[in-house]
Formats: structure tokens, C-alpha cells, sequence
């Protein structure tokens, strides 16, 4: 989701991706595997890529609140269907 909200961020500054990475001194490549939520990025150079679009990270600032509603549709459909069960314990009490 909030590879998601960096690319609209990054869309609505009219940056291309090439501006952003050069912007936050990462690669394309990183760039676009922070966008797609991908686990590799480190969590500091996400962050420090979400503020540069003006993603509100821990404040419910006005902007990021206003982005937020006007997206909460497509957040809705990041989440999953279904959640998992939880693996049964196994009895090894012999």
C-alpha cells in the first residue's frame, strides 16, 4: 500500500521515476521495487522516498489524509481476501 501512495505522490509531481531516484540518490530499479511493495528496499529508503512525495508516514496530516480518502478504494482492494489459518499444534504429548 504504501509503494502505492509513492507512486501517486510521485505522479501527482509530475517526477518520473528516473527524477524521484536521482532525487532520493537510489536506482531506478530500487525505485520501482519500492512502488511494486517489494521486501528488498530498506525501510529507511522507502521512508525517505514516501516523504519526498509528501506521503504522510506517522501524522495524520491534512495532505495525507486527503490522499488517503481519495484512494481508499484502491487500498481496499490491496488487501487480502482471506486470511490464512493457523497451523494446528501438533499433540506430541506421548
Amino acid at each position: 500500500m504504501l509503494g502505492r501512495l509513492i507512486r501517486i505522490g510521485r505522479a501527482e509531481r509530475g517526477l518520473t521515476a528516473q527524477d524521484l531516484a536521482d532525487r532520493a540518490g537510489i536506482s531506478r530499479t530500487t525505485l520501482s521495487n519500492i512502488e511494486k511493495g517489494a521486501p528488498g528496499p530498506e525501510i529507511g529508503t522507502v521512508f525517505e522516498v514516501a516523504a519526498l512525495v509528501g506521503v504522510a508516514l506517522f501524522g495524520e496530516e491534512e495532505r495525507g489524509l486527503q490522499l488517503q480518502n481519495a484512494h481508499l478504494g484502491e487500498k481496499l482492494a490491496l488487501l487480502p481476501k482471506a486470511v490464512r489459518r493457523s497451523v494446528k499444534e501438533a499433540d506430541d504429548d506421548f
